[in-house]
């Protein structure tokens, strides 16, 4: 069902650039401006410079960010700042990190994947399956870089069941004792370990072992539907052509959704407009919700908030639960959906998940205009979103437990889209660290 294709990945020369740490950046979509400026001037072969270049006085559509992250691509494959391999690879890489927002004493987690290209396929096709709807303008510009660069400089990050590990275990055998291309820490904290596996006996039994296994986009779904736009122009230039062409694939990073070092964050919502009061949310919500406070002091409040917090994890686990402060109130309160009122076994997957159930149960409730649901802000962080309420950036804060990795697949696999803001998978893969061009 899927197709992955061992490649001569791009790299860095390290002899030239110095750390691989420099160079390297996080993927374009979490880029604020000031983010995008510092890896701009950290250095001058940051991959920053072809991945989200900066917009110049007096661009046209001749002389723009695009031409010139064309421009700057052949110039440093010219110099040899960027190197092709020599022999087809498919590259393991792990990235170890302390779990976001955890106590400092949590245990390390490891993620464990490997890069390589995989042949495009028709997101109707049963073989990739996307979970998350995409807007015009964010694929719009990706075609722009890839039209004029005709590279993948960021990888698509998918998974794909292997409840046994049988892909990883294959990988981990064959790179060790062997030199790593990349071991440094990043600017998160995260070490990152990149091993090239050229061995054409383990990469007929990688290739043949993904053959039956369907994969599901976790990031970089513009980026996928950029690259199957890309496909298609350039099959409408080239007319009928035989055999696999550089445009039919895509560089992505494969990961097992079993891997214990995955890990996916909640985005809470916090409101900017005017709540009901608790007595009147209350009553509005009693029927299909069981309420249970937490009141605090201000001495006790960070204890009761970790009690709180506890309580929305743990009780979480067994049914739909949400996390409520409100500003001006002295305590928490989690609501839990009532029995009667939980969706039926044979809803559909999208229908049953938390996110799902809190925007049309809960904000559509309190925050019915279009207009209150577009203020509300979003955080990944338990304590900024109540911070937020504390401080009176939001009048409210709704918390929930994180979309568990199988019900993103359950979601994927129907066919259907995820809610607005319901899934973050963590950590990232950085963009730069193997690239794919085509032409060069």
């Amino acid at each position: 069902m899927s197709q992955i294709i061992p490649f001569q990945g791009m790299l860095y020369d390290q002899t030239l650039v110095g750390s691989v740490k420099d160079v390297v950046a996080p993927p374009y979509d979490i880029i604020d401006a000031e983010e995008q400026k510092r890896l701009h001037d950290r250095h001058p072969h940051n991959i920053i410079r072809m991945e989200l270049g900066l917009d110049q006085t007096g661009d046209s559509p001749a002389h723009n960010r695009y031409t010139r992250a064309a421009a700057m691509l052949q110039t440093w494959l010219n110099e040899g700042v960027l190197k092709r391999d020599a022999r087809p690879a498919v590259y393991y890489h792990t990235i170890e990190y302390a779990p976001p927002y955890s106590a400092p004493d949590a245990p390390k987690k490891v993620l464990r994947g490997f890069l390589a290209l995989a042949k495009l396929e028709s997101l109707d096709s049963g073989h990739i399956y996307p979970h998350e709807n995409t807007r015009t303008a964010a694929k719009t510009d990706r075609l722009n870089l890839i039209e004029a660069c005709c590279a993948n400089f960021s990888p698509i990050w998918s998974l794909y069941s292997d409840p046994l590990g049988a892909v990883i275990q294959l990988l981990e055998t064959a790179v060790k004792g062997k030199p790593v291309r990349y071991d440094f820490q990043d600017d998160a904290g995260c070490r990152e370990c990149l091993w090239a596996i050229t061995d054409e006996t383990v990469l007929k039994h990688v290739t043949a072992a993904m053959h039956s296994k369907p994969l599901f986009i976790a990031d970089g779904h513009h980026r996928y539907e950029t690259a199957l736009n890309y496909q298609k122009l350039r099959r409408q230039e080239a007319g009928v052509q035989t055999g696999l062409q550089p445009y039919d694939s895509v560089l992505m990073l494969l990961t097992p959704l079993e891997d214990p070092g995955l890990t996916v964050l909640p985005t809470h919502r916090v409101t900017t407009t005017p709540l009901p009061s608790s007595e009147r949310i209350k009553t509005v919500l009693g029927d299909t919700f069981e309420f249970r406070e937490f009141p605090f002091s201000s001495s006790t409040q960070q204890h009761v908030r970790s009690q709180f917090l506890a309580s929305l994890r743990t009780e979480g686990t067994n049914a739909p639960v949400f996390g409520l402060t409100r500003q001006g109130d002295d305590r928490y309160v989690t609501l839990t959906l009532k029995p009667s009122h939980r969706p039926p076994t044979q809803a559909s997957p999208r229908t049953k998940l938390d996110v799902s159930l809190l925007q049309q149960l809960i904000v559509t409730t309190l925050c019915p205009t279009q207009q209150e649901q577009e203020a509300v802000l979003y955080t990944k962080d338990d304590h900024e979103a109540l911070d937020w309420v504390a401080q009176g950036t939001g009048t409210g804060a709704f918390l929930l437990n994180a979309t568990k990795v199988s019900e993103v697949q359950a979601v994927a696999a129907a066919g259907e889209r995820m809610p607005h803001k319901s899934t973050y998978f963590y950590p990232k893969p950085l963009t730069g660290l193997v690239m794919n061009v085509m032409n060069g």
